[in-house]
């Protein structure tokens, strides 16, 4: 009779994994590419299903609260009445089964708290871009289930941002919502995104904290650059400027 030799090692050995369910592989430095297409995949999916056409991205302060003193406190009452007017006004709501101008944020407090608050307060769905940090944001509880993701990589976060944006508003913010901010201006400025409004709100905290103006000075940037955005101070004021700028609604 012939020795009985037993298969275990070559049952547990990582090699005889499926690649799609070893995550050794699949979280490697060789499968970085491969992550990079699953994870707009995924989005792309479920945006696709749900019939998301077009969005209006809404940048800002996630340190803002509802009911701060002072402009913490209106930044965040204003960007909540846009959300709620822009689904109501957009065609977020009811575009024979597709929707238009969704609002769409980085899935967290602040600011995108409450565009998703209103968003969801006018019967409208809105989107939660979410990004993993060090420091674990969890997403607000105001966005679309179905529509809230996650990602590991900015650039993936930043292209499904950007690329149904119908139009892009931003609220007072520090560094990530300055990031946003010129990653939009400089596609816009080199051409490699079509036309859409940009509106800055609340004008007094912008010229205080960047000097356009300075730039065109100093010569970096063209005096016609800074007609790619328009300021606006509150809700209705945005919207206006927004239709002004060519934003298509329903």
């Amino acid at each position: 009779m012939p020795a009985l030799r037993s298969n275990t090692p070559q049952m547990e050995s990582p090699s005889y994994r499926l690649a799609a369910l070893d995550p050794d592989f699949i979280l490697g430095d060789s499968t970085r590419g491969l992550r990079f297409s699953l994870e707009y995949q995924k989005a792309e999916d479920s945006l696709r299903a749900a019939k998301i056409k077009s969005t209006i991205v809404v940048f800002g302060s996630a340190r803002f609260q509802d009911g701060d003193p002072g402009m913490a406190g209106r930044a965040y009452a204003e960007a909540r009445a846009f959300g709620s007017l822009a689904s109501r006004e957009g065609g977020a709501i009811d575009g024979n089964g597709d929707h238009h101008n969704v609002i769409a944020t980085g899935g967290g407090p602040g600011i995108m708290e409450a565009a998703n608050r209103g968003a969801t307060e006018a019967g409208a769905p809105s989107i939660g871009f979410n990004i993993t940090l060090p420091h674990e944001q969890e997403p607000n509880a105001w966005s679309t289930p179905e529509l809230t993701f996650r990602f590991h990589y900015f650039a993936v976060r930043k292209f499904h941002l950007a690329m149904r944006a119908a139009a892009l508003v931003v609220f007072p913010g520090g560094f990530g919502t300055c990031d946003e901010l010129f990653e939009i201006l400089t596609l816009r400025q080199t051409g490699k995104m079509n036309p859409l409004p940009i509106v800055l709100a609340m004008r007094e905290y912008w010229e205080s904290v960047i000097d356009f103006k300075g730039m065109v000075k100093a010569g970096v940037v063209a005096p016609a650059d800074l007609d790619l955005f328009a300021y606006a101070d509150d809700a209705p004021g945005i919207w206006q400027a927004l239709q002004k700028a060519g934003l298509h609604h329903r």
